[in-house]
């Protein structure tokens, strides 16, 4: 690929004063345009090095491929007059325009995208490491014992793998914190000091905290005569989220309400001690009961609607993901894993693989049964990535387009998702929901996912593979 060739191209389709800020994630360029309407569409869509394009939540977005669009971003910033605006200003050019577009919901999710994306990686990276050590010690998996009992010389990097796991969900408030104040205007470092303080070792761990409660062993501070317990918050989100605004709404009132020679001393020292008050004794207690009342709804759902909630979950999964509403669904999945051993683990990750393996099913499908060879270019790199779990080129590049892929693709994740409840699948951490999905899955139902995968993949592609022959044979008639 040319990427600076890309990137003119670009630039000529969307016109380079048009442009009001650039940014990129792992496979798309995402441009905020004063005008979305004047974009010559057919000219990116000739180019067969851009694999489709779409609009979403007030941006307009190219899809280039992973690598390749780094190094596109780059020329295309070297050719306009944005060259020098910092990441940090692009997206609040983003979030400006698309909150005078957006309602409340809407709003509401994309702080919720702009808070987990960053650490995303972080929780993956636990994730998988979750799975290795899943694989490593359960039972069933490959015989009858685990692989540290038939191998116990691998136990002491089994635990190592473990410690490494955790890290991340035990103390994901402070993750959560840093990325959540920054998202709200306040210094990061202060939100990622008071996630510490919220899990810090003196505290009841916030796994014991029920159960210390219950026996009387929780202790609790005396501040000004009020009885304060001292409760941890590990692997908590709601909690977290809540006083990362209230932190920076503390931290912006005091820089303007104190003259400068006194901003630099007290502020952070003001924020925290004040935060922390209402974090231990207001804040965060209601906001454990509303993200364990969540969180035991969603088993009690699952428990009940069973199969045919995993089913029409399933069938919407893909129409979810175009609107952008899954992005509400990281910390439902975050707070169902780290209470794993009340949920099981999480019951929309197999969802969401049965879907991706559908969409890409189709995509692939499409590449066999299409005469167009750039669009059986585009299904042959979308279908593959799609099977691996990033969706985008598959859905916004060939299917949405063709429509009928997409339907294909949505029949078959709702019906597989169906079997996904009937044998209760659940995983056990993230990771890349696809086809090696079955990484994240719980060791005594891997068989059974590797199943409803293969009923999505089946479905799928044989829905689609008729439908596009059958219309093609109309089309030549």
């Amino acid at each position: 690929m040319d990427h600076q060739k890309v990137a003119q191209d670009v630039l000529e389709a969307v016109g380079k004063d048009n442009i009001i800020a650039a940014t990129h994630c792992a496979t798309r360029l995402r441009l905020v345009l004063q005008d979305d309407t004047k974009v010559d569409e057919k000219k990116l869509d000739e180019n067969d090095d851009i694999k489709g394009t779409f609009k979403a939540n007030g941006q307009y977005q190219i899809i280039i491929g992973a690598g390749d669009v780094n190094d596109v971003y780059k020329y295309l910033i070297e050719e306009t007059d944005i060259e020098g605006v910092s990441k940090d200003q692009l997206k609040k050019e983003i979030q400006e325009k698309k909150s005078k577009k957006q309602n409340v919901i809407i709003k509401f999710i994309t702080v919720l995208s702009d808070i987990f994306v960053p650490i995303i990686p972080a929780l993956v990276a636990g994730g998988l490491l979750m799975a290795l050590n899943n694989v490593l010690t359960a039972e069933g998996l490959f015989n009858a014992k685990s692989l540290v009992s038939l191998y116990p010389n691998i136990k002491g990097f089994a635990d190592f793998v473990n410690v490494l796991a955790a890290a991340p969900f035990s103390f994901l408030p402070v993750l959560i914190g840093f990325s959540a104040v920054k998202r709200f205007g306040g210094n990061p470092y202060l939100g990622a000091a008071m996630g510490m303080v919220m899990v810090s070792s003196s505290l009841v761990n916030g796994y014991s905290v029920a159960s210390s409660v219950a026996d009387g062993s929780m202790t609790y501070w005396n501040i000004f005569g009020f009885h304060v317990a001292q409760a941890g918050y590990q692997g908590t989100v709601f909690p977290i989220l809540v006083v990362s605004y209230i932190l920076a709404q503390l931290e912006k009132k005091f820089h303007k309400w104190l003259p400068a020679a006194l901003d630099f001393t007290f502020t952070p020292m003001l924020t925290i001690i004040i935060t922390g008050i209402l974090t231990f004794t207001f804040v965060g207690p209601i906001m454990r009961v509303f993200g364990d009342s969540l969180t035991n709804f969603l088993v009690w759902m699952y428990n009940t609607t069973g199969p045919v909630g995993t089913g029409v979950l399933g069938l919407f999964y893909s129409p979810i993901v175009i609107t952008g509403l899954h992005q509400s669904f990281p910390p439902i999945e975050t707070a169902l894993l780290a209470d794993i051993a009340k949920t099981g683990g999480s019951f929309l990750f197999p969802i969401a693989a049965m879907a991706n393996i559908g969409q890409g099913a189709a995509t692939l499908a499409v590449f066999f049964t299409s005469k167009d060879q750039k669009q059986k270019n585009l299904a042959l790199s979308g279908g593959i990535s799609a099977l691996l779990g990033i969706t985008e080129p598959a859905i916004f590049g060939v299917n949405l387009k063709l429509r009928y892929p997409f339907f294909c693709a949505m029949i078959a994740s709702g019906i597989a998702s169906i079997f996904t409840g009937l044998f209760n699948v659940l995983s056990v951490s993230q990771g890349p929901a696809g086809i090696i999905g079955f990484i994240c899955i719980k060791a005594s139902v891997v068989p059974q996912f590797l199943l409803c995968s293969l009923i999505a993949f089946a479905i799928s592609f044989v829905l689609t593979f008729i439908y596009a022959r059958k219309h093609n044979q109309q089309k030549e008639n």
